[in-house]
């Protein structure tokens, strides 16, 4: 029967996925990969040699209707992103949406995603969190920072090296020197390190070291 499977892949270490995932990855009929270069890595991994296609921000537009239509025509298709669940910050809610507006059961299997272990480790409060991913580059992003600065829920992004010192700056203008903030970076990776301290603390100590890796930026609400 025809199904979009949505399946989470690891984060960091490859042990990070389900085994249900392992075998959706070998039974689908083709595997929709965010970038199949990275992605064969976890497929000789696991011995997986499922047909793979790129399925990413810059085609999707343009390949959808061509997967739609295999998936009508009785075919079964994985989706993955590089790491973690897909449409979380990544390629994958187009699809997602035009196979529900088409009647194409989506399954979505749970597993790896960055924020929820950076948000438990960060010790703040995650019985109510705001997730936010990536803020806008420019356009939207001051009128964005502006409207969480009231915000009393744990506030959860996502963000680059080459722009955390910029963004935490931004953070200490909008939501001041007190909020405590933790950073976690390369989670599941050899390297995973969480920081913890004031917006202020955290800017001092990245000054002091070059960031490297990808970042969950978890700050405090407001009091």
């Amino acid at each position: 029967m025809s199904k979009l499977y949505v399946i989470p892949t690891p984060i960091g270490n490859l042990e990070d996925i389900t085994l249900r995932a392992i075998r959706l990855l070998n039974e689908v009929d083709l595997v929709l990969a965010e970038d199949t270069r990275n992605s064969k890595k976890l497929f000789i991994h696991y011995n997986i040699n499922t047909q793979m296609s790129t399925f990413h921000m810059h085609n999707e537009h343009e390949v959808l209707k061509k997967y739609i239509k295999r998936l009508k025509g009785g075919e079964s298709i994985g989706l993955i992103s590089d790491a973690g669940t897909p449409a979380i910050s990544d390629p994958g809610f187009l699809l997602i949406r035009e196979c529900i507006k088409e009647k194409i059961e989506v399954d979505c299997l749970p597993g790896a995603t960055a924020f929820i272990p950076a948000l438990i480790n960060s010790g703040l409060p995650t019985d109510k969190f705001l997730f936010e991913g990536f803020l806008p580059l420019k356009k939207g992003r001051v009128t964005r920072l502006l409207s969480l600065s009231d915000e009393v829920r744990t506030l959860v992004f996502y963000e680059s090296p080459h722009r955390i010192i910029k963004t935490l700056t931004q953070f200490l203008e909008y939501f001041g020197d007190k909020r405590r903030v933790s950073i976690s970076r390369e989670i599941s990776k050899f390297y995973e390190e969480t920081q913890r301290g004031t917006i202020l603390d955290l800017i001092s100590q990245f000054k002091l070291k070059k960031p490297k890796g990808e970042f969950v930026i978890v700050v405090e609400g407001k009091k």
